[in-house]
């Protein structure tokens, strides 16, 4: 049960238009008498029949939601009459932005800080230098037939570990040049 106060002090909405409060007034859950001025900018920006009309058509489970939305957006008109919340909006966005780039920023300085500490802490591991390659000595044969680059062999000056097929002198290794024909035919 409501208190006494509640339907001796009118609501700030009627207490504002100068009239009696009844008990079904629309006005009265959503513009208390504590908060004259939440109603007083309401009015000043959408007027007292346009939010009667608004709060008429919505089901009373949305009423509550819209009053603090038109609250929100007569206070910002107040504040500011041209751009009102839309200018807040894009000043909260502008402040979002601004600070993920810090965050962007701070983040990168940490991987690189961390990259930088990793680094420093690896153990330092000398390589050993590569063997020494001895150069492979080029030739080229002087005189005969060859033509093109058929006329240069290569002549490694360290040993293989296998007999190489071209230096073997058997008549057996398939150079049909040197007289092996690597089988009978």
């Amino acid at each position: 049960m409501a208190s006494s106060s509640s339907y001796n002090s009118p609501c700030a909405a009627c207490k504002f238009l100068r009239r009696k409060c009844m008990p079904g007034c629309i006005f009265s859950p959503y513009f208390p008498p504590e908060e004259p001025q939440k109603f007083a900018n309401v009015h000043k920006i959408f007027g007292a029949s346009n939010v009667t009309k608004l709060l008429n058509e919505l089901p009373p489970h949305q009423r509550e939601d819209a009053v603090n939305s038109l609250a929100y957006e007569a206070e910002a008109r107040v504040r500011d009459p041209v751009y009102g919340c839309v200018g807040a909006i894009s000043f909260l966005q502008r402040q979002v932005e601004r600070l993920q780039k810090e965050l962007d920023d701070a983040n990168a300085d940490l991987i690189r800080y961390a990259c930088n500490e990793i680094q420093t802490a690896l153990p330092v591991v000398a390589h050993p230098p590569p063997p020494a390659v001895r150069p492979v000595e080029f030739t080229r044969r002087m005189g005969g037939n060859e033509v093109g680059g058929a006329d240069f062999y290569q002549n490694p000056s360290f040993p293989y570990p296998y007999p190489l097929p071209w230096n073997d002198n058997n008549s057996s290794s398939g150079d049909i040049t040197r007289g092996g024909g690597g089988g009978n035919i």
